[in-house]
């Protein structure tokens, strides 16, 4: 790349930022924000912590967005400053800092795009995502173990935090079963591009004569609805049962009946936790993964109603995986909604899904 070159790129993500800017409709945002810091100026608001409490997050929500942007068009502006002084006096060095800015600025710029799309009602959400292991005992355990890892090392990079609400462990190795929550801005419209069945070919470590063997593991993903108007629980629709915790949680667990069960008649939405300190913190999570299930359910309901009508309809079932991870006889991670590939697998096991995700968001829009 010549100077030349690397000025167009940069004015190339210029333009994308730009585009994405005119996208969150900046005018509405700098006027939303105006009303909440309003709000947050009246005293009485704070009579009521969840009212605080979302106030609160969509204030700072639109104070990231628009900070975001800014850093995008300083930065994008310096590095064409720094192009011109360099066409101008020569410097090695600070030639190849300038390059690899422009490659940062350019991945900054698609992200900002893809942000930019995520304007589903729930997309700014917190997510709740669960893994659940397919036919194939301690082979297919281990795979959601493996995922599960994948995962928080996914959200430790992008600035995520995760938070264990249930967790089965397998009876020799893995997981059977686990629930976590991801916070930050976007998780849920990020990490909806995972929802699906995911397919693992390897030499199994657990197969004395070291054949090759198939598992599988699906991932639920919900966004996190902690109080939604439009959702009500009739209390004679519901039994909550308690019981004894087991797992992690030091003395405390499995000492008292601290874990919850809920379970939802009309749906069959069963719910677990139990890796909070106490049944009230337990329940209060518990109302809240049920809540995001029958919120889920209702948006795969209309889902399916528009795709029957275009006879686009497909049943979720173990053969209809989104994604193959292949370890033997060659390397190859393989997204088959959007045909996106990558050879280095141990780099995707280490949490690099990024480009797996921006690319289901592109082509999905």
């Amino acid at each position: 790349m010549d100077l030349e070159e690397c000025k167009n790129r940069i004015n190339a993500s210029l333009a994308m930022v730009k585009d994405a800017y005119a996208a969150v409709f900046p005018d509405k945002l700098k006027a939303r924000r105006k009303e909440l810091e309003e709000r947050q100026n009246d005293p009485a608001l704070y009579s009521d912590p969840k009212a605080a409490q979302a106030v609160n997050s969509e204030a700072k929500y639109i104070d990231n967005t628009l900070a975001n942007f800014d850093k995008l068009f300083a930065k994008a502006n310096d590095l064409l400053a720094m192009a011109e002084l360099l066409e101008s006096e020569a410097d090695a060095d600070l030639t190849e800092e300038l390059f690899a800015e422009t490659e940062t600025l350019a991945k900054q710029a698609e992200s900002a795009q893809i942000s930019a799309l995520l304007k589903g009602e729930y997309d700014k959400s917190d997510a709740i995502l669960t893994l659940h292991a397919g036919a194939g005992g301690t082979e297919a355990q281990d795979w959601v173990s493996m995922l599960f890892r994948m995962y928080r090392m996914y959200c430790e990079k992008s600035g995520y935090t995760v938070d264990v609400i249930d967790r089965l462990d397998g009876d020799e190795a893995g997981i059977k079963s686990v629930t976590f929550t991801v916070r930050g801005i976007n998780a849920y419209g990020y990490l909806k591009a995972e929802k699906g069945v995911h397919r693992l070919v390897r030499i199994s470590p657990f197969d004395a004569n070291a054949r090759r063997h198939t598992s599988f593991a699906s991932l639920e993903v919900m966004p996190e609805i902690k109080d939604e108007v439009s959702i009500v629980i009739n209390p004679d629709d519901i039994r909550v049962d308690t019981y004894r915790s087991s797992g992690e949680g030091g003395q405390h667990i499995n000492k008292t009946d601290s874990a919850i069960r809920i379970t939802h008649f009309p749906t069959g939405i069963v719910v677990t936790c139990q890796n909070e300190r106490s049944q009230t913190q337990n329940r209060e999570m518990a109302f809240t993964m049920l809540r995001s299930k029958l919120v889920e359910l209702k948006e795969r309901e209309a889902l399916e109603k528009a795709a029957s009508i275009k006879g686009e309809l497909k049943k979720i079932e173990w053969g209809s995986q989104i994604r193959s991870y292949v370890f033997q006889p060659y390397t190859l991670v393989k997204d088959h909604r959007t045909g996106y590939e990558d050879s280095d697998i141990a780099s995707v096991m280490d949490g690099h899904i990024e480009e797996f995700i921006i690319d289901y968001l592109k082509k999905s829009a």
